[in-house]
């Protein structure tokens, strides 16, 4: 090709200096939604102690492309991948391609995430050794050429386990390492029983999870599947971390409070930051920005802006 373009991210090799861009990034961190990931683009910027230019802030690098989201912060690179398989590997696609034209060094993959415990309460993460269908079938299958291709979704097992190993004592979750299923749907394929279509009844439903939970599978969600086997089928070192917002053994719909579950959701990040410190060489344990950049103190720069604005 003239140039590769990466038409759901808004760049291509051609219009695009992608090494100059990209070829620091050592860490790539996907979750479900823009805000989310924007988040934690702010949070990882702080626990790492990067600063932006003077004048500057954040800024959505895909925002021109109205579908996914990108943030990058030094060494790390934050992308929204949407809801579900087809989304998530859309964007693993072109991904994995900006990651070669930029020619970056082996990054490490993360997706942060939310899930449905299965047999573990809300509020704790799962770090995923691997991902089954909703068959228990532990590959991704993806017809191609009218051809039915089996990728094995498989994750490292070492990464997942010095994730484990930065847990501390007085962590308010606890981390769990085990095998997560990943369903093309939400509703009849994670075995609710408040969908639209329902076929089964609770015993049904009941009599599956506690199968699904005697094969040593913590949660359900749905894009460790593919996330899983095409970092493997590249040959990229990733993992899964999910922060669970309910035990489906107890129920099918969340009731937690928005703000608890807004808290939650910030577990897997807390977790995926110690890892990226302790590669860089910080301390895991504090941030390395107490204050936000350029602004230190918002009251007084509240004061600031409105003294000046009674000049006008």
């Amino acid at each position: 090709m003239e140039q590769d373009i990466l038409y759901h991210l808004a760049l291509g090799s051609g219009s695009h200096d992608l090494v100059e861009m990209f070829s620091e990034i050592r860490f790539v961190c996907m979750g479900g939604t823009p805000k989310r990931m924007e988040q934690f683009a702010n949070f990882i910027m702080d626990e790492i102690g990067y600063k932006l230019p003077a004048g500057t802030t954040l800024l959505d690098i895909s925002y021109r492309s109205y579908r996914y989201s990108m943030y990058k912060v030094g060494p790390v690179l934050c992308f929204s991948h949407g809801m579900g398989i087809p989304s998530v590997g859309i964007l693993l696609h072109e991904v994995i391609k900006l990651m070669y034209h930029a020619k970056c060094k082996d990054p490490i993959f993360f997706r942060l995430g939310t899930c449905g415990g299965i047999g573990i309460e809300g509020g704790n993460l799962v770090i995923s050794e691997s991902a089954v269908d909703g068959m228990l079938q532990p590959f991704l299958e993806l017809p191609v050429l009218g051809k039915l291709k089996r990728r094995p979704a498989i994750l490292d097992k070492q990464l997942a386990n010095d994730l484990k190993n930065l847990h501390m004592d007085d962590d308010p979750f606890s981390v769990s390492v085990g095998k997560t299923m990943c369903t093309y749907d939400f509703y009849e394929g994670q075995g609710r029983l408040d969908g639209a279509f329902c076929d089964y009844n609770e015993a049904d439903k009941l009599s599956f999870l506690k199968k699904v939970h005697d094969a040593n599978i913590l949660n359900m969600e749905m894009e460790s599947l593919c996330f899983a086997a095409l970092c493997y089928h590249a040959g990229i070192k990733a993992a899964v971390v999910c922060v669970t917002l309910l035990n489906r053994l107890h129920g099918d719909q969340v009731s937690t409070p928005k703000e608890t579950l807004n808290k939650w959701q910030e577990y897997p990040q807390i977790l995926v930051a110690r890892y990226i410190k302790k590669q860089l060489g910080l301390p895991i344990n504090i941030p390395q920005r107490e204050h936000p950049q350029v602004v230190k103190n918002p009251k007084h720069a509240q004061m600031v802006r409105q003294e000046s604005a009674s000049f006008e």
